[in-house]
């Protein structure tokens, strides 16, 4: 199978992608290689493995990114998933580590997410990629909690005393935003071979 790794050279999820697709035909591109609703473009790139010049910023092909699939592509799939994290380094872990050195700032304790690890997700969409699967199934964990009570998983799991890090709200902070963002990931549970643990328990 071929697969086109976006993020895949220096993203988080993308290198845990490519990791996981290893024994597939992976062409990893980076955030300055393609727009993603140039579709002559993404099909330059699956045919050979040279990078393009770069054409428009990654914020804006990230944006049109899922549109276009769906508008486009009559089998793709769009994976919905959560706060991905689970090795150390990711964006969410590090951010707790600061706050506990002593850096300004609280986690949102209002809103409910379902947090993922990142070699679950990158399990599942290899899966995902060659399952036949369409539309846009949910691929997240399986606990639901706010970022302040992943932030103290995190602590706990690091040794670390998360009664120092501090809580707010989305009003509080004055950070506009839905607080349920919860997502029901029942149907790709069903049909995955992939585990999605909730971060109850990979924490």
């Amino acid at each position: 199978m071929r697969l086109l790794v976006t993020g895949g050279r220096t993203g988080y999820l993308g290198r845990h992608v490519v990791t996981a697709a290893a024994g597939h035909d992976v062409v990893a591109v980076g955030s300055v290689d393609a727009d993603l609703r140039d579709r002559r473009a993404v099909d330059a790139l699956v045919a050979d493995h040279r990078p393009p010049t770069r054409s428009r910023r990654y914020g804006a092909a990230k944006a049109a990114a899922e549109t276009c699939a769906l508008a486009v592509c009559p089998d793709v799939v769009v994976a919905r998933t959560s706060l991905i994290l689970g090795d150390g380094t990711s964006q969410h872990e590090r951010l707790v580590h600061y706050l506990l050195a002593g850096a300004e700032g609280a986690l949102l304790e209002d809103e409910r997410r379902c947090p993922v690890h990142v070699t679950d997700l990158a399990d599942a969409l290899v899966e995902v990629a060659g399952s036949g699967l369409q539309g846009v199934p949910n691929v997240a964990g399986t606990d639901a909690m706010s970022r302040f009570e992943l932030g103290r998983l995190i602590a706990r799991r690091d040794g670390l005393d998360p009664s120092s890090l501090r809580s707010t709200s989305r009003v509080a902070a004055r950070v506009p935003g839905p607080v349920d963002v919860r997502l029901d990931s029942t149907k790709a549970s069903q049909v995955l071979e992939t585990r999605l643990r909730g971060a109850g328990e990979f924490l």
